[in-house]
């Protein structure tokens, strides 16, 4: 064993390789207010993970955290219960979480939430794997059995990352913290690549140079699944998540992702300064959130939120965690809160569709042995068919089975866009069907199929940000937009966070990541400072702040 390969490989970096984790943990907290600024009230628009972490905190701080949501708590966490069977849940965002997440994680093992395994094909707690490609169907356990030609393009993948992108190097660096090493890396790679997309550093490798080799990996992919959804997206989208292993070993939340939202909601901390003990964001919000949020202006040095009620209140800082799109329709945003540059990467936000279809089995069926071959009857399954990919969920032979039936991106999503509930399910099964012939799945389904597709939700609009290349510059604006320091008074007290604004987009790491971010911004606007013995993520901003590409 290497002494790199002892350091637990975590999402530290690259773009800004501040640890987020140690700063949570550090015994002399993540800062202190003025003593006047108690009690202070504090707007955080939006009740997803980004929210609930950075109310959460600064409530921690002696702030008075006003929290806005426009529907339930928990976002994009959002776990759905079938109807009869409480304890079955769809989990139509986030479900499956790296434990290289570990600023994500702090709050996991706050809460006390206990994690499993979550069934990726080829993993370990996976039983089986199928891969339907071009009507041509493989059963496999292990990456061992896949066919010749998928474990070349495993190699071929494997070999461009390490000839271009110095994989290897990133990631031993990234497991020591060595902030030198990583940068030095990273900014020349964003300066490369910063206008390549995905499928342009697949084509320019010589390991892809067959267009069918490009093919396979695009449809089967590695880790998660496919990956040619993201072939038009900047390439350094795609290095930041192999970098960190944020595909890799992947974890499910034992009764829900919803917890992490709902559990700090709740949640009475046994360190606060100013209010007493026993006090939680739901006592401070008198039991429930305000409704959504319609206007955001400036009334002097406050920043002033209207609602859909109608009440408007003034605040000396507001964090607004929604996707940044909301502000462009949904929200009427005074112009000056933001700079012109910032406003232009607002425009420039690029969103991930997303689609899933979830049925609610009598038993785990695909757990039956065929006896013809010996092997389950289905399969956790990668098709090029319009499914794009089945997840089988059970907890034991007696309980109802959980199927994602289909769990679909970009243009495969947009397929599914127009179709009701029904239709959905008849035209998956429809696909399905000629993987399996001779499995009847409808006949186990009970009752109605959950769905949601991201991009026609209002309040969402997709599903999450995927820079495009030549976006770098955009992206930049936006996660540094906490940093207010010199900038003019109108621009100041209202702050940015939520995994659209992060390096890590679709990961709940950048979401809480950024929360923190906003956290240290409040906490700077209104006067506060950092222990000088745990300094945040501004008071380390120069020494690791993105590269700043030149126009």
């Amino acid at each position: 064993m290497t002494l790199a390969s002892q350091h637990p490989m975590t999402m530290f970096g690259p773009d800004f390789p501040f640890a987020y984790d140690d700063w949570l943990s550090h015994p002399a907290g993540l800062g202190r207010l003025p003593e006047h600024r108690l009690g202070t009230p504090v707007a955080v628009v939006g009740g997803g993970v980004s929210g609930l972490v950075a109310a959460y905190e600064l409530m921690r701080l002696g702030l008075r955290p006003v929290l806005y949501e426009a529907g339930e708590l928990g976002g994009r966490m959002r776990s759905i219960a079938f109807a009869d069977h409480p304890d079955s849940l769809a989990e139509l965002g986030a479900m499956r979480f790296p434990p290289s997440a570990s600023t994500l994680f702090h709050y996991i093992g706050l809460l006390g939430l206990a994690t499993r395994p979550f069934p990726n094909p080829l993993s370990a707690c996976t039983p089986s794997t199928v891969l339907d490609l071009g009507g041509v169907v493989h059963r496999v356990r292990t990456a061992d059995e896949l066919p010749t030609d998928y474990q070349a393009v495993a190699d071929a993948w494997d070999k461009a990352l390490q000839d271009r992108a110095e994989l290897s190097s990133m990631e031993d660096a990234i497991r020591r913290r060595d902030v030198p090493a990583i940068k030095s890396i990273w900014n020349r790679l964003v300066t490369e690549m910063d206008d390549q997309s995905f499928y342009g550093f697949l084509a320019a490798s010589s390991a892809f140079e067959s267009f069918r080799t490009r093919e396979i990996f695009g449809q089967v992919g590695f880790g998660t699944g496919g990956w040619d959804t993201d072939f038009p997206n900047s390439i350094l989208e795609i290095l930041r998540v192999i970098y960190t292993h944020a595909d890799d070993d992947q974890v499910s939340i034992v009764g829900g992702a919803r917890q992490v939202p709902a559990g700090l909601w709740t949640r009475t901390p046994g360190r606060l300064a100013h209010w007493p003990a026993g006090t939680s964001l739901s006592s401070l919000n008198s039991g429930r959130p305000r409704p959504s949020v319609t206007r955001l202006s400036r009334t002097g040095e406050a920043i002033t939120v209207e609602d859909s009620s109608g009440a408007r209140q003034d605040f000396a800082a507001a964090v607004f965690t929604p996707h940044v799109w909301t502000l462009l329709g949904r929200i009427d945003c005074a112009p000056e809160l933001l700079s012109v540059p910032q406003w232009t990467a607002v425009e420039r936000t690029h969103y991930m569709n997303s689609s899933k279809l979830f049925v609610l089995t009598d038993r785990p069926f695909w757990r039956d042995t065929d006896p013809r071959t010996g092997r389950d009857v289905m399969g956790m399954t990668l098709t090029d068919r319009s499914p794009r990919g089945v997840y089988l969920f059970d907890d034991g032979p007696d309980r109802p089975g959980v199927m994602c039936l289909s769990y679909s991106w970009n243009d495969d999503s947009s397929k599914m866009l127009t179709l009701d509930d029904g239709q959905r399910l008849a035209v998956v099964l429809r696909q399905l069907k000629a993987i399996y012939p001779d499995v009847d799945i409808a006949s186990h389904v009970i009752g109605d199929p959950i769905t949601v597709t991201w991009e026609r939700e209002p309040h969402f609009m997709g599903a999450f940000r995927a820079s495009l290349p030549g976006h770098y510059r955009y992206q930049r604006r936006l996660f540094t937009q906490f940093m207010q320091r010199g900038e003019p008074d109108a621009r100041r007290g209202f702050f940015l966070c939520g995994d659209d604004v992060s390096w890590t987009a679709g990961f709940a790491e950048g979401a809480v990541t950024t929360a923190l971010n906003a956290v240290w911004g409040v906490l700077d606007h209104l006067g506060g400072a950092t222990a000088p013995e745990n300094p945040g993520p501004g008071d380390r901003f120069d020494e690791l702040a993105p590269v700043d590409l030149p126009f």
